[in-house]
């Protein structure tokens, strides 16, 4: 480890954040090793390892013959500062390398908040923030995750961008660089053959038009790039993650036994965009529990559906440890939960908690948002009506009075995002959605319900980069150089900051934010295509004003075309 950064490890918190040396991590003989790459993850340690992604593509990309994979996290502010006053650069656990010395640098970005952080850490590597002041082939800068189903906002600073899950795609980027490192190539030719592996996106081969108004009139290949760019993924859920695919009982049986037994936590969680609907979970239960319980080891659901809600499965995996119960409802009256397509009925859910409360529960989430297309004070006080209803079950039902009960209500801001129904609605003015938090914590009258909000500075700028265009990248950079970093922690966001280089700029950032899109126009997203056929979107659309459902894909297909990515054109329902 370089002696400064010994001499500076007792000034910050968390001092092993930056010391690497954890059991797993990996280590390779440098005179095997072709191609070096650094896999960022713009946060700070603990967020970055407990990403599941972060952890399948570092193991993924070691496991291909000379190549060797190291982490990188963003410093925590305290030994940022450090860094800037030592002169020290950004380096990689495994090695204590700088990034400068890797032939790959990949940001994994699941959330636009993390956009300064990734100018930071370039700057604290010492690279050039755009990609075409890097001219060399090496250090190739680019990104993935799900953040690039839009890339517009950042595609003046990465090289390319992965569009859908990496595992395959990344291995073939990296092949492609260890030729162009072997054989010279420059890095504009790189650039244009990696432009032909499916899921790759090369901002710098797409040239954006504007109209007068300020909309987007088009966005135009170049040098023979494809016009749309498509999503890769693997065949191993939300529109973005379409098609549905699920893992074998067996497969996921062995590799939780495999990752408890290699790593010693003390509890398991089964990760899902919704873990009820996984239709093997009874046996998958059954099978962790077998090996859990003698071990003390804690088996925990998150993401549970109210309408098929198991009590049975929930007290199998509470027999080591209990824990609160979440529930998603989304919205406070079954008119708005249609317009949205949340197929859970009150019923549903109350039967659910219900359930839980005979059997001994007596702490209930809900999770709600606020300005959702349509939505009008009723459909606010229908979630203060909601929680009252919980509340008065719970008095119907409990089994155990004395311990009381906990009814914690949480709600956010609506984020119109690319490549989903609503991606043409404007978000609701900050000003408004306060105006219905405080109707909401008004109406918040049982003892037993805590109301917390979701700020709406932050919503609205992370409304502003979800719906950005490629002028948003001197946004971006202006907020960087104001002192933007780690945005979606509160120590490190700032609204002035948007304000200030906005104004600088000219821009107005309720044009993206808050301004309604006709289905006519071009958005900065439409040449990517996520599997999901627009058309589609604009049925949904059509579907939601006029509050009509639309089935489950396990029930009955849509048609929205991401089947077309899986073999046999099935999703797995």
């Amino acid at each position: 480890m370089d002696k400064r950064i010994e001499r500076i490890l007792p000034l910050v918190q968390k001092p092993a954040r930056y010391t690497g040396g954890e059991y797993g991590e990996i280590h390779k003989d440098l005179s095997d090793i072709e191609l070096r790459m650094a896999l960022c993850f713009p946060d700070v340690y603990e967020i970055g390892m407990s990403n599941t992604g972060m952890r399948i593509l570092y193991r993924v990309l070691n496991d291909m013959p000379g190549v060797w994979c190291e982490r990188v996290f963003a410093p925590w502010f305290d030994m940022r500062d450090e860094m800037r006053r030592n002169s020290l650069p950004l380096w990689a656990l495994e090695s204590g390398d700088t990034l400068d010395r890797f032939d790959a640098v990949g940001f994994s970005i699941g959330y636009e908040m993390a956009y300064t952080t990734v100018l930071e850490m370039l700057s604290l590597s010492g690279l050039p923030l755009r990609s075409r002041d890097r001219e060399s082939l090496t250090p190739m800068i680019f990104a993935g995750g799900s953040a690039c189903c839009n890339g517009e906002p950042m595609a003046e600073f990465f090289d390319l961008m992965i569009v859908g899950e990496g595992e395959d795609v990344d291995r073939e980027v990296l092949e492609l660089l260890r030729r162009a490192k072997r054989e010279g190539w420059a890095k504009s030719e790189f650039l244009r053959e990696a432009s032909r592996i499916g899921g790759v996106y090369v901002p710098s081969l797409y040239e954006p038009e504007y109209n007068g108004d300020g909309t987007l009139a088009s966005v135009s290949a170049r040098q023979s790039a494809p016009e749309r760019v498509t999503k890769r993924i693997i065949e191993e859920a939300g529109h973005i993650y379409r098609p549905v695919r699920a893992r074998s009982v067996d497969k996921l049986l062995a590799q939780g036994k495999e990752a408890l037994a290699r790593s010693g936590y003390q509890e398991i969680t089964l990760l899902s965009l919704s873990t009820s609907d996984y239709r093997g979970l009874n046996d998958l239960c059954d099978g962790l529990l077998e090996y859990c319980e003698p071990r003390g080891i804690g088996l925990s659901l998150p993401s549970l559906r109210a309408d098929n809600f198991s009590m049975e499965i929930t007290e199998r995996v509470q027999k080591v440890r209990r824990s609160g119960l979440t529930f998603a409802p989304e919205a406070g009256t079954q008119r708005l939960r249609d317009v949205i397509n949340k197929n859970v009925t009150e019923e549903e859910l109350l039967r659910s908690c219900a359930a839980a409360f005979r059997g001994g529960w007596n702490g209930i989430k809900l999770y709600f948002m606020l300005g959702l297309p349509t939505e009008t004070d009723e459909d606010v006080l229908g979630i203060a009506e909601l929680a009252d209803r919980v509340v008065h079950c719970w008095r119907e039902n409990a089994s155990n009075k004395a311990r009381g009960l906990r009814v914690t209500v949480s709600t956010s801001c609506f984020v119109p995002k690319p490549h989903t129904p609503f991606q043409w609605e404007p978000q609701v003015t900050r000003e408004e959605y306060l105006r219905r938090v405080n109707l909401l914590r008004d109406n918040m009258k049982a003892r037993a319900v805590t109301y917390n909000w979701h700020d709406a500075e932050t919503s609205f700028t992370e409304a502003v980069l979800s719906r950005g265009d490629r002028r948003v990248g001197d946004l971006i950079e202006g907020i960087w150089r104001r002192g933007g970093y780690l945005e979606s922690w509160s120590e490190g966001f700032d609204l002035s900051r948007w304000t200030e280089s906005a104004r600088e700029l000219g821009m107005d950032l309720s044009f993206y934010a808050n301004r309604e899109r006709a289905l006519c126009e071009t958005l900065p997203w439409d040449h990517i295509d996520m599997g999901v056929k627009k058309s589609h979107f604009v049925h949904e659309y059509e579907q939601a004003h006029k509050g009509l459902l639309s089935p489950d894909c396990r029930a009955k297909c849509s048609g929205c075309g991401a089947n077309r990515f899986l073999k046999g054109g099935r999703c797995d329902g």
